[in-house]
């Protein structure tokens, strides 16, 4: 369970798709991992849902699959059988969840109160799905009922949307949300894969919220750095702040005190998690600097350079 949710925890969306055909389902799983989200949650509302995980299985091994809408134990054991490495429910059945446990397979069951959040720990479960997480309140519903049990997390799903999946991944009990908005249904029954691949894109894009935090600037000697500190300082009209490494004037700059990381210097992009912004962009094509890596003190990275320069500058990924 625990190598499963660290997976789910890097991806941070798990589209949840419903498949009326089959046939749809391995260019379906194509515009997933190509848009960049290896996962799915297939929903057990139709009778296409064995075959489609199947089909996105054999196309796609390395794909992380789920089964949704699952309210039975012989649906279990129907969606195992098809290649789902986990199963979700709408709600807490005892029955379900017991079978999953016998099995070795991990499980989360929805709940929107805390009798359902007892019910899981009662069941050994640490994890369970909220939903539906906008009807039920929402982040604010959640955290408060959420208050009195600390190691319980939670993969909301209902309602999540490009507007309020950052405000949900922010919060670190948050494994991972579940949405539908990057697979509209429209678009899949129009055989529409590069719309949906580029929803997906999009979708990791609004996740990742990478912004400009600031550009440091390299300096021949510590004399230019505190030249060029003060010009710029006095031109934007902006507070210097000292360093033994650089001087930064207001957010945006830094003047290095020597000849730093990148050919004429480095910039600076904040991303609310680095781990996910690592993972996503590795698949992008960004090798990381790991001697570069520091950590924060509940082990999640908060700093780190991408090797490759672009146009002369470092970049490197910082929280916030």
């Amino acid at each position: 369970m625990q190598n499963l949710l660290q997976q789910l925890s890097l991806i941070g969306i798990v589209p949840v798709i419903k498949i009326d055909d089959a046939k749809d389902a391995a260019p379906l799983a194509g515009a997933l991992v190509e848009g960049g989200l290896p996962c799915a949650e297939v929903t057990f509302r139709t009778a296409a849902a064995p075959d489609a995980i199947r089909a996105m299985r054999d196309a796609y091994p390395d794909i992380l699959l789920g089964a949704g809408t699952v309210l039975t134990p012989a649906q279990v054991d129907q969606a195992v059988e098809a290649g789902a490495s986990f199963i979700v429910s709408p709600g807490l059945n005892p029955a379900v969840v017991e079978h999953c446990l016998e099995k070795g397979i991990p499980v989360l069951p929805g709940i929107n109160n805390p009798t359902g959040i007892e019910q899981a720990l009662a069941l050994g479960l640490k994890t369970v799905k909220f939903f539906p997480a906008e009807p039920s309140g929402g982040l604010t519903m959640l955290k408060a009922m959420a208050a009195p049990y600390g190691g319980v997390k939670f993969m909301p799903t209902g309602g999540i949307n490009p507007s309020n999946v950052g405000s949900y991944l922010a919060w670190n009990k948050i494994v991972a949300c579940g949405g539908s908005w990057m697979v509209p249904s429209d678009r899949l029954a129009a055989g529409d894969f590069d719309g949906i691949k580029a929803l997906v894109r999009g979708a990791v894009d609004t996740m990742l919220d990478l912004r400009f935090a600031h550009i440091g600037i390299n300096c021949t000697d510590n004399d230019l750095c505190e030249s060029s500190a003060a010009t710029a300082s006095a031109l934007f009209g902006m507070e210097q702040k000292k360093g033994e490494k650089s001087i930064f004037v207001g957010k945006p700059f830094e003047f290095m005190r020597y000849i730093g990381v990148g050919s004429v210097g480095h910039i600076g992009m904040a991303t609310p998690n680095v781990d996910r912004a690592m993972f996503h962009l590795a698949r992008r094509g960004a090798r990381f600097d790991e001697s570069t890596i520091q950590k924060d003190a509940d082990g999640s990275t908060k700093f780190v350079y991408i090797k490759d320069e672009i146009a002369g500058f470092a970049y490197h990924l910082v929280k916030g």
